[in-house]
């Protein structure tokens, strides 16, 4: 686009975002993500014709777009708490009814629920940051229109599969839910894994129990209680934030200290993007944990650091670590 028509588009756009962020002043969009997303979709848009585009185009096309959906889908990708709660009262049961229709059982259609929920928040690590869905919605269309897309294509690559649930194992080896459990689950090893030899993992292994060990220890009761239901009880993101709404949970009283959302939603409704934050939390302080361990009682190196590192993962895909969490039940509970 000539400096003219950016101009021009530039104008629309900020006056779009005006109009969004007075609908929504607590989404916390800036500006900047807001306009960055129209002047990428403008520029397909462009880049699709032989001819230059003309301020009435532009205009033309600006006016389609699905801003205030396309403002909560920003806010939603970023992490914005109340924007996930407008999402889930807006288009949680739609996405549901959509489910049902396509999938051929009701267990089915509340997996895939799950399934694009865990997509639209994020499960995939880029360059050290966290890909949600939401980033591929354009405003183009609305946003119920394209969930029945992402709903059919989950379908579509569940069938595929040719299984219902994702094991831990490959959870790991896809990164998991956020990039403290991608750097742990991935963390280089220094070359080929043939080449460090059964002598040299023995050698580490000892080092590699303890220090994980001990980071699991070092946790506080509600984050073993937050793995133990989703590792060990194999519970699903909705089923937790199911139980930490039920006031008789071990988790309740701790969200109620906690949650920096408790005035602004006095119902209680927990969002599935809560708990994997919680989840991610977790990752990262037993990662944390687990190197400061490394390096201050068994003097390791960077290099030997990612050879337990490895090993630990190996570990975690056997799911004997999580297990051991169950011990921690019993007292979390007691102590709330």
């Amino acid at each position: 686009m000539n400096d003219a028509l950016q101009k021009h588009c530039d104008s629309v756009i900020g006056q779009m975002f005006e109009r969004c962020h007075e609908n929504a002043p607590n989404f916390g969009v800036s500006s900047d993500s807001f306009s960055k997303s129209l002047t990428s979709t403008l520029t397909r848009f462009s880049n699709s014709s032989d001819a230059e585009l003309t301020e009435k185009e532009a205009s033309d096309f600006l006016g389609q777009i699905q801003s205030d959906d396309l403002f909560m889908a920003i806010a939603c990708a970023s992490g914005n708490e109340r924007a996930w709660w407008e999402f889930d009262q807006q288009h949680r049961a739609y996405m549901e009814r959509v489910a049902r229709h396509l999938a051929r059982t009701e267990m089915d259609a509340t997996d895939i629920v799950d399934a694009v929920y865990e997509q639209l928040y994020g499960t995939r690590i880029v360059d050290g940051e966290r890909v949600s869905k939401f980033a591929t919605y354009s405003g183009r269309g609305s946003i119920r229109g394209w969930l029945r897309t992402v709903i059919w294509h989950s379908l579509v690559d569940r069938h595929r599969a040719g299984h219902d649930e994702v094991s831990l194992d490959e959870m790991t080896e896809n990164v998991g839910e956020g990039g403290a459990h991608a750097n742990f689950a991935d963390q280089p090893v220094g070359g080929d894994e043939s080449m460090i030899d059964q002598i040299t993992r023995d050698r580490y292994r000892k080092a590699t129990v303890t220090a994980i060990q001990n980071a699991f220890n070092g946790l506080e009761d509600h984050e073993k209680l937050i793995l133990l239901y989703y590792h060990v009880e194999n519970l699903k993101l909705r089923e937790i934030s199911r139980l930490v709404e039920n006031e008789d949970s071990p988790l309740r009283a701790w969200f109620q200290r906690k949650s920096a959302t408790r005035e602004k939603n006095p119902a209680g409704r927990i969002h599935e993007s809560t708990v994997m934050r919680w989840l991610e939390k977790c990752y990262a302080k037993v990662l944390q944990g687990f190197r400061t361990q490394l390096v201050s009682e068994s003097g390791l190196s960077d290099a030997e650091i990612a050879i337990c590192t490895q090993l630990a993962t190996q570990d975690l895909a056997g799911n004997s670590f999580f297990n051991n969490l169950q011990v921690s039940k019993s007292a979390a509970e007691v102590s709330t």
